[in-house]
């Protein structure tokens, strides 16, 4: 079975709803602290949210110099396929695996609710489960989100078509370019602000829609499906599978 690892630092909230997550999707999750040096032979990670070190300095900031994140940038460098959700995303950009930085929301609040986001690429080891255009719902919760990139750099991201999700609809936290989130050149490291292993379990998710294109379109009835999200974690499952 396909095992996957699941960080843990201090502050970590979503460690447990992304485990579960993998769980469904099909794989093996794999505990992975912050402490060790150590990915015990997994075959992908997921760097999950939350508030790692209370975000002191910077959200991210001392998440990026723990021993385990030296080796799993060593591990994407050889193509480990890495996600990064919410905090995880800062920890990447933090840690030179994105581009970028997310810094505070441009209204000064946080923000918690049901996110609309159309996919970009989906020519990553994260998203090969989708296609071009297609429109997901997965929750939104941050204080931090706001994703800033030189403009050298949002050019490149954006010609590179290393844009991978953007938020559909108002932007919800001054994100340039509207960018929800990006990838690394090689496709195998991704980085989102949004949350998709809470929209993993039919019943839990977020307010969703039957078909993606029809859902943008209002011609379908809301319901809590809420298994977008899931999407994702099976999408590495195939790209492993080869």
């Amino acid at each position: 079975m396909t095992r996957i690892g699941v960080v843990s630092f201090p502050g970590t909230l979503d460690d447990r709803d992304a485990a579960r997550a993998v769980r469904l999707a099909g794989a093996e999750p794999v505990a992975l602290w912050h402490k060790d040096a150590d990915l015990r032979g997994v075959d992908a990670v997921v760097v999950p949210g939350g508030f790692s070190y209370g975000d002191y300095l910077r959200c991210g900031a001392i998440a990026a110099t723990a021993p385990v994140m030296a080796e799993i940038v060593r591990g994407a460098g050889r193509g480990l396929p890495v996600l990064g959700i919410c905090n995880g995303f800062q920890i990447l950009c933090e840690s030179h695996l994105l581009p970028g930085a997310l810094i505070r929301n441009d209204h000064q609040k946080f923000v918690c609710r049901d996110q609309e986001l159309r996919v970009e690429n989906p020519g990553t080891a994260w998203t090969r489960g989708f296609s071009a255009g297609d429109f997901i719902t997965i929750p939104l919760k941050n204080g931090e989100g706001n994703f800033q990139a030189s403009p050298d750099e949002l050019a490149r991201l954006e010609g590179e078509g290393r844009v991978v999700f953007r938020y559909a609809g108002p932007n919800p936290n001054g994100s340039a370019n509207g960018i929800a989130g990006v990838a690394n050149d090689a496709g195998n490291v991704v980085g989102l602000m949004p949350h998709p292993e809470h929209a993993a379990e039919a019943g839990f998710g977020p307010l969703a829609h039957d078909g993606a294109a029809a859902a943008h379109d209002g011609a379908a009835a809301a319901h809590h499906g809420g298994t977008d999200g899931l999407r994702i974690f099976q999408s590495v499952l195939a790209q492993l599978a080869g």
